[in-house]
């Protein structure tokens, strides 16, 4: 069994695919704990929903994003984790982090990347008048998303919904996508050779790392 550690900054939504991904064996792993940089949000009562282990540490507390991160980097290292998850975890981290966490730390991010790296991924496919859009799953380097891509999930855009219906759906491809990747990384089907990911035979990803939803 796995060890995962999960991080968020808010919902948690995504952090809930994951556990019930745990909890039916989807994911053989189990999530050690939960770090919040947020106080009171959802994601931590969506944590404790699950029995699970959880903290905040906030980085309204640290003097800088290095002193964040040499604390955060230690609370996780103290689980011994085989795999790091940014679930929806709002923060940029230092080189610091992400090279002691190489290979183990993996992010989603609601575009195709490389398009639309950061923020307001929606507002942007939506007013460049982009015909699709998705989410991506991805190892996480030194640079802002973008790390070696893991898989992709796209849908088209319906130009006649508003951007908080596309949001949603967007949702939907995350919570089922994202389980299936950290389950695939779980058993050894995917994982990261230098800067390149490596699929195994049986990996549903290897065939095809981009797939389409109807939602």
């Amino acid at each position: 069994m796995k060890k995962i550690v999960v991080l968020i900054s808010g919902s948690g939504s995504n952090l809930e695919a994951i556990a019930k991904a745990c909890q039916n064996n989807t994911i053989p792993g189990s999530i050690e704990l939960v770090i919040s940089n947020q106080p009171n949000v959802k994601g931590l009562q969506r944590a404790e929903k699950y029995h699970l282990m959880t903290q905040t540490i906030n980085h309204t507390d640290f003097a800088s994003r290095e002193d964040f991160d040499q604390a955060l980097a230690e609370q996780v290292l103290s689980i011994e984790p085989d795999l790091v998850v940014l679930a929806g975890f709002m923060r940029i981290l230092t080189e610091e982090f992400t090279n002691a966490f190489a290979g183990k730390l993996i992010n989603i991010h609601p575009s195709l990347l490389p398009e639309y790296p950061g923020l307001d991924t929606h507002s942007q496919a939506l007013a460049n008048g982009d015909l699709m859009h998705g989410v991506t799953v991805n190892y996480v380097n030194n640079g802002l998303d973008s790390g070696p891509i893991i898989a992709q999930g796209a849908l088209k855009i319906d130009p006649s919904q508003s951007e908080a219906k596309l949001i949603q759906r967007i949702h939907k491809i995350e919570h089922a996508l994202f389980p299936k990747v950290i389950a695939e990384i779980a058993k050894g089907l995917i994982s990261l050779q230098g800067a390149s990911v490596k699929f195994e035979k049986d990996s549903h990803f290897g065939k095809n790392n981009m797939e389409f939803f109807n939602v």
